[in-house]
């Protein structure tokens, strides 16, 4: 779930310099919720809490390696409240998008060069960086973790140690266009639904897409999982053997085959990542498609989708040929290096930045928050919303997270079978080879991968 970013212009800045960058950058962000509150570092009065502050942390330098693009800097505009009020001084050492930081971590944890006390984390990712990442749970009382969704605590405990404190969560819904779909198109619920509604819009010249997906690494082989699961089927079964060429895997891939054979998706699939599917979708070009919660201010931003905004619906996961919805989800959360010398500083650091008003602050621009209070305070928010979509939106994600929500593979080695297996599947995609070649060889080089790492 990654985006575009300015690493280059924020690596090395302090907070208190970087929040001039970040205002700026929400000068020309998705505008804040409809109560009129404001924006994350305004100086209007908190509606939550904050925490991590009632510590002196003078001549304190707290490095921070995280993820940056929209809609995630615009949090870190809050971080001077901090310095103010602890004394502590905190430096940006490296912001870039999912991968890009997860490269960065890998890189360092690996050679035992790690710049930074606190690092982004994130539930599919979490399972490589456990021998690198203090443990927290002796640093949050029960009362402190009380708020946080117990499913993801439970989900980021990994032999009884605490890996991460999570940011917010995300899960896969369905965005259609209120103008296309309605009484003489139904909104689709099944994944056929979908391909059939995009045959006939595009044939009819309604729209230039009908569906789309992100083309490339884990963001291509998390999308075919999620096919993969609500068609019954899996990556790897109970021993960790590579199962996907099954009935459900050629299914779920001939699907997104066709799409691209009958032109029903973008011709430039395998070089699409989030930020360009979402762009796709703002310039109008797209009747319907899996995105995350996180890019609905964007999308309601007449400024920065003028095409779709106040003209889009949310919908659960239309369900596959097993009868599942699709649900591909996760977390964003931070984590303490173990290398880290300012492990109570950090820590610190770690309370503000997911403490109830900056994550309010956050769910204000549409991810869905982790916290019981902050999930209260959005939904007051929302009843007194004039747009029917920020309440429906809630409830939505209330069901999908409570019954459709579903993790990758929780193995260490999750980005480098996707590494491994993202290529062959374009290969499907653009009809390089069969979908039954595909999938052995997929199959074959994911079997390789794992003995070569000891499974």
């Amino acid at each position: 779930m990654g985006h575009h970013t300015r690493q280059a212009v924020w690596r090395g800045l302090s907070l208190t310099a970087a929040a001039g960058l970040a205002a700026a950058a929400l000068a020309t962000a998705p505008a804040q919720a409809q109560d009129g509150s404001g924006a994350p570092g305004e100086s209007v009065a908190p509606r939550g809490a904050y925490a991590g502050l009632d510590k002196d942390l003078s001549g304190v330098t707290i490095k921070l390696a995280t993820i940056g693009g929209q809609p995630y800097e615009a949090m870190y505009a809050s971080i001077p409240i901090f310095e103010e009020a602890t004394g502590a001084n905190v430096e940006i050492v490296f912001l870039g998008d999912g991968f890009q930081i997860d490269r960065y971590l890998k890189t360092n944890y690996a050679a035992g060069t790690e710049d930074f006390d606190v690092a982004w984390n994130h539930t599919s990712f979490m399972a490589q960086y456990t021998d690198f990442v203090e443990p927290l749970q002796g640093y949050f009382t029960p009362e402190e973790l009380a708020p946080f969704s117990p499913k993801i605590i439970e989900a980021a405990t990994i032999d009884g140690n605490l890996q991460l404190i999570p940011r917010h969560a995300d899960i896969s819904a369905l965005h259609y266009r209120t103008d296309l779909f309605g009484d003489d198109l139904p909104v689709p619920t099944t994944l056929q639904e979908l391909y059939d509604a995009s045959a006939k819009l595009v044939g009819e010249g309604k729209v230039k897409y009908g569906t789309q997906f992100a083309g490339k690494e884990e963001a291509l082989s998390g999308r075919f999982y999620e096919l993969l699961f609500a068609n019954g089927g899996d990556y790897f079964d109970a021993d960790m053997k590579p199962i996907f060429d099954s009935e459900a895997g050629v299914e779920s891939a001939t699907w997104m085959r066709d799409l691209y054979a009958s032109k029903l998706i973008p011709a430039d699939t395998p070089n699409l990542l989030w930020p360009e599917v979402a762009q796709n979708f703002c310039d109008g070009n797209v009747a319907a498609y899996l995105e995350w919660y996180g890019w609905y201010s964007m999308f309601q931003d007449p400024k920065s989708c003028p095409a779709v905004a106040g003209k889009f619906g949310l919908a659960r996961g239309p369900v596959g040929s097993a009868d599942v919805h699709t649900g591909w989800a996760g977390a964003h959360a931070f984590s303490v290096a173990k290398a880290s010398q300012n492990k109570e500083a950090a820590v610190q650091l770690v309370k503000f930045l997911t403490s109830e008003e900056i994550q309010y602050e956050e769910a204000k621009l549409g991810v869905l928050p982790v916290r019981s209070d902050v999930a209260a305070l959005i939904q007051e928010d929302a009843a007194t919303s004039p747009v029917q979509l920020d309440r429906d939106r809630l409830a939505l994600a209330e069901v999908q997270v409570s019954e459709d929500f579903r993790t990758p593979p929780l193995f260490p080695d999750w980005i480098s079978f996707t590494d491994s297996w993202s290529p062959t599947l374009q290969g499907i995609i653009l009809g390089d080879t069969s979908v039954e070649d595909g999938l052995a060889k997929g199959v074959k080089d994911a079997q390789d991968l794992l003995d070569s790492l000891g499974y």
